[in-house]
């Protein structure tokens, strides 16, 4: 077995892996011990890597080789490498001479590598000459990058992951870490552990596992930060907290924003934000002094500078997604330059990045509105510099087309090209309906992705195979500016290439069109050669590592930048000087005021949407939703809700509700959950038409959870809005329910989803998940589960396909009920004899009583013994006193569920560590990868000890 190090290809945290290969089959991952990221530790998906490269993913989900749809709503056709090749090239100039360069445009990818930004900026900029190049870290980071710019002159986090370690006070904005960002929450507990005065503040309009540990959650109304930190620097002002030597030695134009906090009161920001004025007080406090302060002896004052101790904050979605994304970074920057918490150990704002490469991505100037080495595209002396590294006269002049507004421009049909890398807008982009017109509109869609099944793939025209984790060569760039090497374990499966290669191929035959008998700007001898290029860019800017080379990166391991000629090593933490990248080498304090969000709630849409992330999926789920363990801990899509809004709208738990806003709608199960505000809903952002979706009375798709989702965005980042939409719920009035669930091998597993996911549209509802096999269960078997609803009974036929489809139309040990004229029915297949009998698969058509334990008994493979016959009773309450619940995963490193762990918690006594240790050391849940502890502190928290006289009972 060989072992390759390398880096996960999910988060920002930038975890190095080491991937396991037996010949050109990667067969496990673990993290590796050296990596200053992680230091060995991965999260529920990460540590799960190696399962999105079996031999069922790579023969069935992954696109293998280059295919041409010659008519749209046609069949795809094999393609060769050099028929695609030069078929794009020549759409390409075709486009051009026809229309011009602005009639073209690329919208990339987070996920890319730094080398792949690379070489699609020069191919977009300096061959092509324009500026429409863009990525979904626009929907990331953008806020983050415009709010870092104007506050300190550069975009560059300047904090870093040791920070954790030593602040008095981390503040957290917008950021469910526990979940989104797990190994760097590991991290966090255990700064908690070693320094338990260490306070921490949670910022979120959702109680999540986040806000569990904190010792004040604000839990304000969405959309309300910039309040709350004008609040709490009012109260900085009002309590003497400032660092009035670093306001004036270091910064410019606090006269204004003091003037302008003057008006916002705690009273006034609590009535604002749904909070109480002494919270708002409390967090002023602790963020000025670093919690409690740093230690003083008999008769000092713990609120001088000189006297406090750090405070680190971590933001994320919850800023950026938002019309206010800038305003909202800069106002939190501002409360660590008024209080001099910024350039020291511990202090400093560091912003989470959402994807594995959105840093990279920025260095190498893969947006709209950037060029390389952190350049402004609007100036011209930035773009001469460029143009002189890339070797040509001069760049596009004219501003490139962001994200939305991209496929606006598609949707009026003003792209004629448009070079889509790996990446899924189909689902992620807000205003779904657009997006999908826009797609269908553009006469040439390209789609180049590892994964062949997404929502995008199938607007295609041309669809390029690329390499993935695993297989390619390369850098990436995580959230504390530390470069690490990216190692392909194993060739690319197929005809999958490495995507710098497949832009750089198509850009040299283009080139030859366009600047015949001139030296290619392409002929790259490898990867290191297009990072060297992408090395010059950095000299003499913030970003600089012109110190840094190859060599260096796979001897000595990842390195932080900045990092020049003649440095050793990278620089930790930034501005320790109070020197900032700003013309007077000062930091600017922007006076911004608030703005609520863009689409108030009000009669027709009186809920607050939020969304966000599962623990473990990821994105769009083209990867994460390749590996069906990852759907063991939230099996389905569904609406998060309030009990009493639940009450009020009449809606029982699993209920189907109806979600609308002035975009579209959506129709969900429906969960209580207190941890959700009362008149706010939350849904997680994963779920798009590949999992969930139907048809509207109105003939209208239902896209996934971003057909709700507005598109306005922040004037400043052109960041949308994906944290907020109004809504109106009501229940769903779709009484004809089906409910189908089939083990599968894994080699139909595939084709049989393929045939579901195309049945969706027939149904109001539909939604098509795999669901993992429990421990001890056969091997290569996996479960696919098909639940649908309908206003009245569907043609006989459609259910007779979904029946075909999981082999419930033939074979033996089949039960059978009918009634064609009320449109039920009810199959089932057992697998075994006797005491080894279980449901293999089901199908209930019509009533949805018994589905909840059919659907367990299967799910579970629970023995039906002496209960054949009530298979077919229509009867809601299952035989033999059992439950209908499935039993929920907790753990999915060891496929604990909850019941396992209250049960085992019944019996445990002593204190909430206590407690958690013991239980632990039973079961060992979150002993591995630890994603699920914040989980089991709050099951300790909830779940009393039993007495002796229980126990013994």
């Amino acid at each position: 077995m060989a072992e390759t190090r390398s880096t996960c290809p999910y988060c920002g945290v930038g975890c190095g892996v080491l991937i396991q290969s037996e010949g050109n089959r990667i067969t496990g991952v673990r993290g590796d011990p050296d990596h200053p990221a992680n230091f060995g530790r991965l999260c529920s998906k990460g540590s799960t890597l190696h399962l999105t490269a079996t031999e069922r993913v790579l023969r069935d989900e992954r696109l293998l080789r280059p295919m041409l749809r010659p008519q749209r709503g046609g069949a795809l056709q094999p393609l060769g490498w050099e028929g695609a090749s030069a078929l794009l090239a020549d759409r390409i100039d075709a486009v051009l001479r026809d229309k011009g360069p602005q009639a073209i445009a690329f919208y990339l990818s987070g996920q890319l590598l730094t080398e792949d930004y690379a070489v699609f900026n020069k191919l977009a900029r300096a061959l092509v000459q324009t500026n429409n190049i863009d990525t979904n870290s626009r929907l990331c980071m953008s806020s983050a990058v415009a709010g870092y710019k104007q506050s300190l002159g550069a975009d560059a986090p300047p904090a870093c992951y040791e920070d954790l370690a030593h602040a008095g006070c981390l503040f957290i904005a917008g950021a469910n870490s526990a979940w989104a960002h797990p190994v760097l929450f590991r991290r966090i507990e255990d700064a908690r552990a070693a320094n338990p005065r260490q306070k921490i503040v949670v910022v979120d309009p959702r109680r999540t596992e986040t806000a569990d540990e904190a010792d004040l959650h604000l839990q304000l109304q969405p959309g309300t930060d910039v309040a709350l930190f004008h609040a709490m620097l009012h109260v900085m002002v009002w309590e003497g907290w400032l660092d009035e030597r670093f306001i004036a030695e270091h910064t410019g134009g606090f006269a204004a924003l003091k003037s302008l906090v003057a008006a916002w009161t705690p009273r006034e920001a609590a009535r604002v934000c749904g909070l109480k004025a002494e919270q708002i007080e409390q967090a002023a406090r602790w963020f000025a002094l670093g919690g409690e302060g740093a230690d003083v002896r008999a008769g000092g004052d713990e609120t001088t500078p000189a006297a406090r101790a750090p405070t680190l904050s971590l933001y994320c979605q919850g800023l950026n997604q938002s019309t206010s994304g800038t305003a909202k970074n800069s106002a939190l920057i501002n409360l660590h330059l008024a209080t001099g918490q910024i350039g020291k150990p511990g202090a400093g704002p560091l912003s989470l990045t959402g994807q594995p490469n959105a840093m990279g991505g920025r260095e190498a100037g893969g947006m709209a509105t950037l060029l390389p080495g952190h350049r402004d595209p609007t100036d011209a002396a930035h773009r001469a510099e460029v143009a002189a590294i890339w070797g040509v006269d001069a760049l596009p002049e004219q501003p490139g087309l962001s994200a939305v507004p991209m496929f606006e421009a598609a949707a009026r049909g003003e792209i004629e090209l448009l070079w889509i890398a790996c990446t899924n807008p189909a689902q992620s982009l807000p205003d779904q309906a657009l997006v999908r017109a826009a797609l269908a509109r553009c006469p040439f869609v390209v789609v180049q992705e590892a994964f062949a099944r997404t929502e995008t793939t199938g607007y295609a025209d041309l669809l390029l195979p690329a390499a993935t984790w695993g297989e390619k060569d390369g850098t990436v760039t995580n959230s504390e500016r530390r470069i690490s090497r990216v190692r392909a374990a194993v060739p690319a499966p197929g005809e999958a290439r490495g995507d710098w290669q497949i832009a750089a191929e198509v850009a040299r035959r283009l080139e030859a069109k366009l600047r015949p008998g001139a030296p290619s700007l392409f002929d790259y001898a490898g990867t290191e050669a297009v990072w060297n290029e992408h090395r010059q860019t950095t000299v003499g800017r913030d970003l600089d590592i012109g110190g840094l080379s190859w060599t260096v990166l796979d001897q000595r391991g990842p390195q932080q930048w900045p990092m020049a000629a003649g440095w050793s090593s990278g620089r930790v933490r930034l501005y320790q000087d109070g020197r900032f990248p700003t013309p007077d080498g000062r930091a600017r304090f922007i006076a911004a005021p608030y703005k609520p969000v863009a689409e108030a709630t009000n009669a027709q849409h009186p809920f607050a949407l939020n969304t966000g992330r599962l623990r473990d999926q990821w994105h769009g789920m083209s990867r994460s939703g390749s590996v069906p363990a990852l759907f063991a801990h939230a099996p389905q899509p569904a609406l998060q809700l309030h009990p009493q809004d639940m009450a009020r709208r009449g809606l029982r738990e699993g209920e189907l509700a109806e979600l609308k806003s002035k975009r579209g709608s959506l129709v969900l199960p429906v969960a209580a959950d207190t941890r959700v505000a009362p008149l706010q809903a939350f849904v997680p952002m994963h779920w798009g038409s590949q999992f969930v979706g139907g048809t509207d009375a109105k003939g209208q798709s239902r896209a996934g959870i971003n057909g709700l989702m507005h598109g306005k965005s922040c004037p400043q980042s052109l960041q949308p809005e994906l944290k907020h939409a109004a809504i109106n719920i009501a229940p769903a009035v779709l009484p004809w329910r089906l409910n189908a669930a089939a083990w599968l091998p894994a080699e139909r597993l595939a084709e049989v989803r393929e045939t579901l996911i195309a049945l969706m549209p027939d149904f109001a509802y539909a939604s098509c998940v795999p669901v993992p096999a429990r421990a001890g269960a056969e091997p290569e078997r996996i479960g696919l589960q098909f639940s649908a609803a309908h206003a009245t009974a569907p043609d006989a036929a459609l259910v007779a396909r979904i029946e075909a489809a999981l082999g419930l139309d033939r074979g033996a040990m089949l039960l059978r009920y009918a009634d064609a004229r009320r449109g039920h029915k009810r199959t089932v297949r057992l697998r075994g004899e006797g005491e080894a009998a279980r449901v293999d698969a089901l199908l209930l058509a019509g009533p949805s009583e018994a589905a909840a334990w059919l659907l367990r008994w299967w799910a579970e493979a629970l023995p039906i013994a002496e209960h054949a016959r009530a298979l077919l009773l229509p009867d809601p309450q299952p035989p033999g006193g059992m439950t209908t619940q499935r039993a929920r995963q907790v753990c999915n490193c060891l496929d604990i569920s909850e019941p396992q762990i209250r049960s085992a918690l019944a019996s445990i006594d002593g204190n909430p560590a206590e407690r958690l240790a013991l239980l632990q050391t039973q079961l060992q849940c979150g002993t591995q990868c630890g994603s699920c502890k914040p989980e089991l502190k709050r099951l300790v928290g909830s779940v009393p000890a039993a007495t002796p006289q229980e126990i013994e009972a």
